[in-house]
């Protein structure tokens, strides 16, 4: 009686005589351990992967028809190498970007035109982690089946990492380098030079952020405060955290601190420093402070700490550190 071996032992035989004549077996081709591709990246396409500022997995490829919802993230995409099909009206009246007459405006930052932007056909669409209207936006777009990808940027790290993500995508390595990574090595280098001045005997200041309505005093939520901090400045509000909510004279005259800064947010400086002036100024033991009488009373330009500096953080330190440490060379 003949014996006839079931396909799956006859390839059992197969393999045992090939390892027996010194071949080993032939097994199909693995995929590369995960440790062998590069993070975010697929080993077969230029696909990229990363997670934003919501915690939600992003995938992209390439993405040539951009749609930024926010003037700052425009500039960000711009200096990564990429290019804009659209973008909010803050690009243009605040930001000043040099765009073309093919790129759409798609209406205010938290205000933007939907359907406009869906008639673009975008293949990415940016929008900030910070704007409900943004988030809202995303629910109908990604049910249009376009990606959206959300970054929040307060900080130095907050922008290179943001631009570590948009380089990846683009391919720009050497623009992460001039845009972001010599920009951060930058502020630190004006970090470490100021860092000698700071301690027990560190300036102490005031940070007001001014608007049309009234004023409120900042901290470590906002970008300016957060540079102040970097550069060893006490701010007054970690002893008196009240004065976020209530500029209280009596507890800034406790303090009397030794600059008080103001960046202006809204669309009228002069209608942010008028109201300002018409509010907590007028208390007359305004001019007793020392910050008013030694002429350190400072209006920071909005490009440098309201809006996101982007490629200007170092610039932004160095303006700081100059009026703060006078004695202390940066170059």
């Amino acid at each position: 009686m003949r014996h006839y071996l079931a396909p799956a032992a006859l390839l059992a035989a197969m393999i045992t005589l090939l390892a027996a004549c010194g071949g080993g077996p032939a097994t199909p081709s693995s995929p590369p351990p995960a440790s062998a591709i590069s993070e975010g990246e697929s080993p077969s396409s230029t696909a990229y992967t990363f997670t934003d500022a919501l915690g939600k997995p992003v995938t992209v490829d390439r993405p040539q028809r951009v749609v930024s919802f926010y003037g700052s993230f425009g500039e960000m995409w711009m200096l990564a190498g990429g290019e804009l099909t659209g973008t909010t009206d803050d690009a243009i009246t605040e930001r000043h970007l040099p765009l073309g007459d093919e790129v759409a405006i798609i209406g205010g930052t938290r205000t933007p035109n939907l359907e406009l932007t869906l008639s673009l056909e975008p293949d990415l669409a940016i929008l900030s982690a910070d704007t409900d209207s943004h988030i809202k936006a995303a629910e109908t777009l990604e049910a249009a089946g376009i990606p959206c990808a959300f970054f929040r940027v307060d900080t130095l790290e907050d922008y290179v990492s943001a631009m570590e993500i948009c380089t990846a995508i683009t391919g720009r390595a050497d623009l992460l380098e001039e845009n972001a990574l010599a920009v951060k090595r930058q502020a630190e280098a004006v970090i470490e030079r100021t860092r000698p001045a700071a301690g027990e005997d560190a300036p102490t200041a005031l940070l007001i952020r001014a608007y049309s309505t009234g004023a409120k005093a900042k901290g470590m939520d906002n970008l300016a405060g957060v540079m102040l901090h970097d550069l060893g400045v006490w701010n007054i509000v970690d002893q008196h955290p009240s004065l976020l909510e209530d500029l209280s004279m009596e507890e800034i005259l406790a303090e009397d601190p030794d600059f008080i800064f103001v960046t202006v947010m809204g669309s009228s400086t002069e209608k942010a420093l008028n109201a300002l002036a018409e509010g907590i100024q007028q208390n007359p033991a305004w001019q007793s402070l020392s910050a008013v009488q030694n002429g350190r009373y400072v209006i920071l330009p909005g490009e440098l700490f309201h809006y996101k500096p982007n490629k200007r953080w170092g610039e932004s330190y160095e303006y700081l550190a100059d009026i703060l440490y006078p004695e202390i060379p940066l170059e």
